[in-house]
């Protein structure tokens, strides 16, 4: 049985302290119980491993970290960009600040849906349901929260002030790092307020935004130690003002963060990225019948029309937001437009991620029906054309996106008009890809790993997760030939048009494993 969402506590004290031990009895049990499970032998050879994996992984960062700022410091005289002519120049902290910004987005929205403070599922079965304080039982979870995204924040944007801001010292380096770890903390708080209802919906996110975007621009003022101390402060008082009341969060509130927070670890850790796309989207339930009403009630003839039909108006229902693919056609064009240039394997590259990416979200309408591949079955269909309903509307809205994509970079001098043919080619391919991503089957953990000069590497699993990507890139190769040439030539666009139609074709006709 679920508890109260609003606790009356006559003797808070009391409770309090009643909550402290429950929570502290918890964990102290939990604690011998692993202890038990795990030898000495198991500890070390664990802790050796991980040892060794960080220290390889921050060599080979630091070696790349530095070979891109010695690039970035070099390209005023050694690199070009895909575009010949620059006619808008966009200042480079501007880019880098809106970079910020959008760091900081991503995370106070990853906050909300995940809840900052939450409660995990056996604890929301007894613990919800005792009339005690709940702040013991919330606030350390939320407060180690908070201090391993400071930490991990920090230590993340230094590698980035150091590849973008070459002229800094090495003490505003830290500065500036230490101001992004308080902006994180600011972000997070700001979610904690939303689940406290202490801010409305929109006026929550309208103060988070400004918030944040008056965050986004201390880092660059890292010249002097104020700008790192007003938000230092800033986020120790609205964090000071927030814990002490964690224990006033609705218990529905705790369950659907704390479920979301695990199914979502839980998929990052299996290393599988669909049931991560699938944790965090379940809370939307935003679904719009109004574009698809008109369409829906017109008469259909025959079992194929009828699935195209009903994959059309479902991906129209499910309201594929229109935002994330501007902003990263935005991004891809504010690159370009990059006072001083960037390098252009570093154009090239974020327009291969802002494609993945692109083409990831295309993808919800399969993702969803591939929990249930056995009603597929009762389709008096062939498999090969359900897939081809499935992947029609993928295909057609990654088309529009490359093909409007492809026409800004045709007017900012990058290549010819047969550019755009390219690009919407590439995009069908692109779409398709995004179909054998979402059906592709769970990560098998029966394989052994493969021995590495690295460390063990499991090759299995990673093949699995680049199920999908691999062909969205495959895609995109003709067109970053185009882009690097600054022409389209008549065996490119072949090229482009047999590998797409290739892709298709794949995706179309392999049935997809079981697992």
């Amino acid at each position: 049985m679920r508890g109260p969402d609003v606790l009356t506590i006559e003797r808070p004290q009391e409770s309090r302290r009643t909550a402290a031990d429950l929570v502290r009895f918890t964990h102290r049990s939990s604690r011998r119980y692993k202890r038990s499970r795990i030898s000495w032998g198991d500890r070390f050879v664990d802790a050796y491993s991980w040892a060794l994996g960080i220290a390889v992984s921050l060599t080979i960062a630091a070696s790349f970290v530095l070979a891109l700022r010695n690039e970035l410091a070099d390209r005023a005289s050694t690199s070009t960009s895909i575009i010949r002519e620059q006619w808008l120049a966009i200042p480079e902290p501007l880019l880098w600040t809106s970079v910020t910004f959008a760091a900081l987005l991503v995370m106070s929205n990853l906050a909300r849906k995940l809840g900052p403070v939450t409660v995990n599922g056996p604890e929301s079965t007894w613990w919800l349901t005792l009339p005690i304080d709940r702040r013991p039982m919330v606030l350390p979870r939320f407060l180690r929260k908070v201090g391993l995204a400071a930490a991990g924040s920090a230590i993340t944007y230094l590698p980035f002030s150091l590849v973008t801001s070459v002229d800094r010292t090495p003490l505003e380096h830290i500065f500036a790092a230490l101001t992004f770890g308080a902006a994180a903390v600011l972000a997070i708080t700001l979610a904690a307020m939303q689940q406290l209802r202490s801010l409305g919906p929109r006026v929550g996110r309208l103060v988070t935004t400004a918030a944040l975007l008056a965050c986004a621009v201390l880092p660059a003022l890292s010249s002097s130690p104020w700008p790192t101390a007003l938000a230092g402060v800033a986020a120790v008082g609205l964090l000071g003002s927030v814990a002490p009341r964690a224990g006033e969060v609705r218990g529905h509130e705790l369950v659907r963060g704390g479920a979301v927070a695990g199914h979502a670890g839980a998929s990052l850790f299996m290393m599988d990225s669909n049931e991560v796309l699938r944790a965090l989207s379940g809370g939307q339930k935003r679904v719009d019948g109004g574009r698809a009403a008109a369409f829906f009630a017109r008469p259909v003839r025959g079992p194929l029309r009828a699935q195209i039909r009903a994959d059309v108006v479902a991906f129209l229902r499910l309201n594929p937001p229109l935002s994330p693919p501007l902003l990263w056609i935005a991004a891809c064009i504010a690159v370009l437009l990059v006072d001083g240039g960037l390098p252009e394997f570093a154009q090239l590259a974020v327009i291969v991620v802002a494609g993945c990416a692109t083409s990831s979200g295309m993808g919800t309408v399969a993702r969803k029906t591939a929990l249930v591949p056995e009603l597929d079955a009762l389709l008096p269909l062939h498999p090969a054309l359900v897939r081809t309903s499935r992947t029609l509307m993928p295909c057609l809205a990654m088309a529009a996106w490359m093909a409007v994509l492809s026409a800004l970079l045709v007017l900012l001098g990058a290549a010819n008009p047969a550019l755009i043919g390219v690009g919407a080619v590439a995009g069908f391919g692109m779409g398709a890809g995004s179909l054998r991503s979402a059906t592709r089957t769970p990560p098998d953990w029966s394989a052994p790993p493969v021995e590495t000069p690295f460390g063990p590497v499991p090759r299995a699993q990673l093949g699995s997760l680049l199920r999908g990507l691999d062909v969205t890139i495959l895609a995109m190769v003709p067109l970053l030939v185009a882009l690097y040439l600054g022409y389209v030539p008549i065996s490119v666009m072949l090229v482009q048009v047999a590998i797409s139609v290739g892709i298709v074709l794949l995706v179309v006709l392999t049935r997809p494993k079981r697992s």
